[in-house]
């Protein structure tokens, strides 16, 4: 293997490659996956001078760390967290550079769920059906990290330039040099836009006034598969349960227990609960970095 490489030196609780996901393969039953925060993914893809479709690391809650083998460009965003290179601190949502042999940590969530590591040329592993991304439920993709696992990184991209407080900076310098970089804070309240539909004729009137006027809670049971919601539940109207059909992103799929379910990234393909709803794409992003017990509001849109 080249020396173009990072090791993995912790984990983490749960800790994938992703990039934007591979789109267009649902007819062969192999969900959308990627990223669960895209705008976090292309922000520290653009610092460090990627394309926004390069493959990062997604992590979840508690961080990881990672040794690369020669010296490498990185940005950490997403959540906010701490990072240290060696045990000494460094910026989080801009672009540092890492020494060969040195030790990136990337520390626990201080507010969110996930944070995304950038490396200048990506992680190249061997794309499966167009994307690197990890897939939890058909497990395509490579495995979620393990210590000691070795991920390849693509070409250095060329430097470019870049303004840095009104002046044009070129060379090596100019990567990631952006003036304050505008992250979005993790949701204090999740606002989620929906349309009513296609199944909403299973569910009484007072139970689409439920969904559309009262509060949830995001449970501790959320996943990359689906954020699984605490509150009332819907009623239905009718009996018994519908025939499985194709699911999509954002379909808003109720169990028996009648606590609504919103699928993510890596939502089954098909499903035979019925979908009240369906929540606008643009706000799932924010799910990404929703902690349980965030309240959670359905906004009906035409």
């Amino acid at each position: 293997m080249s020396d173009r490489a990072v090791s993995v030196v912790r984990a983490g609780a749960l800790t994938t490659v992703q990039d934007l996901g591979r789109t267009g393969h649902a007819h062969l039953g192999v969900p959308r996956s990627g990223a669960l925060d895209p705008s976090a993914l292309r922000l520290v893809n653009r610092l460090v001078g990627n394309p926004e479709t390069a493959a990062v690391l997604e992590t979840t809650v508690d961080g990881c760390a990672v040794r690369p083998r020669r010296a490498v460009t990185v940005a950490v965003g997403g959540a906010p967290c701490p990072v240290r290179v060696d045990g000494r601190p460094a910026a989080w949502g801009t672009a540092v550079r890492v020494a060969a042999g040195s030790v990136l940590d990337v520390g626990a969530a201080a507010r969110g769920v996930r944070a995304y590591v950038a490396f200048g040329g990506g992680i190249a592993v061997e794309p499966v059906l167009g994307s690197r991304s990890t897939d939890l439920l058909s497990g395509l993709g490579p495995a979620p990290l393990v210590e000691e696992t070795v991920l390849p990184l693509g070409p250095e991209p060329a430097a470019r330039g870049a303004v840095v407080q009104g002046v044009v900076v070129r060379g090596p310098a100019a990567r990631g040099a952006v003036d304050a970089p505008p992250w979005p804070g993790p949701p204090d309240e999740l606002v989620l836009r929906i349309r009513f539909g296609p199944r909403d004729d299973w569910f009484t009137a007072a139970a689409l006034r439920t969904l559309a006027t009262r509060a949830y809670r995001v449970s501790p049971a959320c996943n990359r598969i689906g954020l699984r919601l605490e509150g009332p539940p819907l009623e239905r109207a009718l009996p018994g349960e519908p025939a499985s059909e194709g699911m999509v992103l954002g379909a808003v799929q109720v169990p028996p227990d009648g606590r609504p379910v919103v699928f993510l990234a890596d939502h089954p393909t098909t499903g035979g609960y019925p979908v009240v709803a369906v929540v606008r794409e643009a706000d799932l992003g924010a799910v990404a970095q929703a902690v349980p017990g965030t309240p959670v509001r359905f906004t009906p849109t035409r």
